[in-house]
């Protein structure tokens, strides 16, 4: 649908919403500013977005949705995920996992929904990555990438899946296999790691990290397959690149001659490693990264993480790093394009070179940014969309802030109302946004500014960004601000325990990340379970039982697929272990 013909349509409703267009002023490119008029359709998204742009909810409450695809139709499709990333128990909704969604009427929201592909009944569990090619839209459900032929005139799939790659591998902390299909075919699949740091215990403290880390035999690469051919195994032999711990996003330049991907980075450098990094360096160390692929390239992963102050790859504590000083074998890997704030979770990525975004916006990419956990006990951040503009294979400037306000007014993993997951571009240049929480998919236009004046855009953070103040993400903690608001003490400790417990599991004393799984008020989230429900799965839940777990850690969960090391992988003392299992007990009790 062409933009003049949207606002045409609406103009007489839209005329009062002009107000909701926020942001800074830019100049806009000329050509498009004199037949855009700065009017917002339907703008309540509750997303912050530069001057001139506007967003719709396109669709709502269609399950996690994850990466998206236009095709020139302007149908969208969506891949919707409902494995063990999220809780136990998480109903998806009634049929395929697949979605298909189109907007007839030009209102800006989808009035067609149909879903398609298999459903929990058949054994799916969904996936992230989705494409399309030839007419045909692929998608990844569970180990597999598979093939849907769309019919002449028919919106959704007409007959079984077909398979093209299978045997992929599952479980351990990246199970979802994003991918990208170029214009001849070639597949380039992410297989993320299953650890952290490759470590020999994952996630615990100290652990050394193995030598040779063999997980890259299977893990931690691209791979490239033929979008082609139906029925191939995943090998080992079929790896492009290696080195790179989690790389959700694919983005390919107007050209086709340039692809790049996200990378995580990774994570508890001080929990892990506390004689060598700072409290605060938990929060800003590494950076995440915008790769440029390279057949046969070693983007450093375990080995090494980039450090964004000092502009290179450093080598890791568990393979004799000291901190960020020594280089070592990290000199031979490839450094990124671009680099980003620590844990802000790269999880989608698009190239824009269409017409209806102002001449700045073309030849960049877009970068969904899911948000962080490993951040406590300073202030989470992420939770946004992000343009970081390219001149060819190299970055032409510093990222800046594109779309924020998804999580609303708490910024944290089971808080957040929403989190950016995927994008991609209609053939009308319009910008779709899927976020994973509630399966929102969201619409961004172009509708005009001030032509003019200098442009003005809100930059990323920089390297040198501190962690900024210890916070809480709750005004109060569930149990009130001080030991004598109210939770129950176990027999056997003390009230200035439980006080001490309830820093020690907000990240203000002893390094643990106990918030970033369970959540600043012991609830859960996506990472771990609810502490306040009674129910215990390696205890019976006595405040002995409590600290055992603790001590020992969970790893390999009954109903979550993210280990819980040994102490939470700090470097906790007993009496601080006996604080922290008497506050979750009186979690449990309140």
């Amino acid at each position: 649908m062409r933009i003049s013909r949207f606002l045409k349509t609406l103009l007489p409703a839209m005329a009062a919403l002009g107000a909701f267009c926020v942001g800074s002023s830019m100049a806009p490119d000329q050509s498009a500013a004199q037949t855009k008029s700065q009017v917002c359709p339907n703008s309540d998204s509750g997303l912050k977005l530069p001057a001139g742009f506007c967003a719709t909810i396109f669709a709502d409450n269609i399950g996690h949705a994850r990466h998206l695809v236009v095709a020139p139709s302007g149908a969208v499709y969506v891949n919707t995920w409902s494995g063990d990333y999220y809780p136990p128990n998480d109903k998806p909704p009634a049929g395929g996992f697949l979605v298909a969604l189109q907007d007839k009427t030009g209102s800006g929201t989808a009035d067609v929904k149909e879903r398609f592909g298999e459903t929990a009944q058949t054994g799916g569990a969904g996936g992230s990555g989705i494409a399309l090619y030839k007419g045909s839209i692929y998608a990844e459900i569970n180990d597999r990438i598979v093939r849907y032929s769309l019919a002449a005139g028919s919106l959704t799939a007409q007959g079984p899946a077909t398979t093209v790659v299978s045997g992929l591998p599952l479980g351990g902390d990246h199970p979802m296999h994003p991918f990208l299909i170029t214009a001849d075919g070639s597949m380039y699949v992410d297989v993320g790691t299953a650890t952290n740091s490759c470590q020999l215990k994952n996630r615990t403290l100290q652990s050394p990290g193995a030598v040779p880390c063999t997980e890259l035999e299977t893990r931690g690469g691209t791979w490239r397959y033929d979008a082609n051919k139906t029925n191939q195994p995943f090998t080992p032999g079929d790896r492009f690149a290696t080195g790179i711990r989690n790389g959700e996003g694919f983005a390919l330049d107007a050209t086709g001659k340039h692809l790049f991907v996200t990378q995580h980075g990774r994570d508890q450098l001080h929990a892990n490693w506390p004689d060598l990094y700072k409290p605060e360096q938990e929060a800003t160390l590494p950076a995440e990264e915008l790769l440029l692929l390279k057949a046969g390239g070693d983007y450093g992963w375990p080995e090494c993480y980039y450090d964004a102050e000092q502009k290179k790859l450093v080598l890791a504590p568990e393979y004799g790093g000291d901190g960020g000083k020594t280089v070592g074998v990290c000199a031979n890997k490839i450094p990124p394009v671009a680099a980003f704030p620590a844990h802000w979770g790269p999880n989608g990525a698009v190239f824009y070179d269409q017409k209806q975004f102002p001449v700045h916006y073309r030849n960049g990419v877009f970068i969904a940014f899911h948000g962080s956990w490993d951040r406590a006990p300073f202030a989470q951040a992420g939770y946004n969309v992000v343009f970081q503009p390219l001149a060819g294979d190299r970055a032409s400037g510093p990222c800046e802030i594109f779309a924020d306000g998804f999580a609303g007014p708490v910024m944290t993993p089971e808080k957040a109302e929403h989190r950016p997951s995927g994008l991609a571009v209609g053939p009308d240049g319009s910008l779709y946004i899927a976020e994973d929480i509630t399966g929102r998919i969201y619409k961004v236009v172009y509708v005009g500014g001030s032509a003019g004046g200098g442009a003005k855009f809100t930059p990323c953070p920089g390297p040198s960004a501190p962690a900024g103040p210890i916070e809480r993400a709750e005004a109060k903690p569930p149990e009130g601000t001080n030991p004598d608001a109210g939770l129950p003490v176990p027999a056997g400790a003390t009230r200035e325990m439980v006080a001490l417990g309830d820093r020690i599991y907000h990240g203000e004393v002893g390094g643990a990340s106990c918030t970033g799984c369970h959540g600043s008020s012991g609830k859960g989230s996506p990472l771990g379970p609810d502490l306040t429900d009674k129910k215990w799965l390696w205890s019976d839940g006595s405040y002995a039982g409590i600290a055992k777990t603790i001590t020992d850690g969970v790893m390999q969960p009954k109903e979550y697929r993210s280990p819980m090391p040994p102490m939470g992988g700090a470097q906790l003392t007993a009496d601080q272990v006996s604080a922290l299992a008497a506050y979750v007990w009186g979690l449990s009790q309140h």
